[in-house]
């Protein structure tokens, strides 16, 4: 039986990004379908690979503001997702590394919680640890 009181973590380097919202990661194999004069689908070209997340952050610690700073700088930082406790994922990390942020979205201030920043992101080499 799975147990679901598990949660993933997510570091930026060595320092823990908390509390997180959301984190979606996207994988994109594009392929193009090659066709001929004599038949359809006779084959396919794959395509570079690429890889993005997005990731939403609460905006109630200095994190937001070291993520937007990556952000306006351009910097290249590594990332981990890593299993906090329990046996029930099915991996144990995800270790991305050479990231880069595209772009960083804070959102309104709201009275009855606290502010959020959603970053989009891609990665140059995605890894995972089983």
């Amino acid at each position: 039986m799975a147990n679901w009181n598990t949660r993933l973590e997510v570091r930026l380097g060595t320092q823990l990004i908390s509390p997180i919202s959301q984190f979606t990661p996207t994988f994109n194999v594009p392929h193009t379908v090659i066709h001929s004069i004599e038949a359809d689908n006779v084959g396919y070209v794959r395509q570079p690979q690429t890889f993005t997340f997005t990731m939403t952050v609460q905006a109630i610690g200095s994190v937001v503001a070291d993520l937007t700073e990556l952000a306006l700088s351009g910097a290249e930082f590594d990332i981990g997702v890593a299993q906090r406790s329990g046996q029930d994922w099915s991996f144990t990390a995800l270790k991305f590394t050479r990231c880069v942020m595209t772009s960083a979205n804070p959102s309104n201030v709201v009275i009855d919680g606290a502010p959020a920043a959603t970053f989009t992101c891609m990665c140059l080499q995605p890894g995972i640890d089983d």
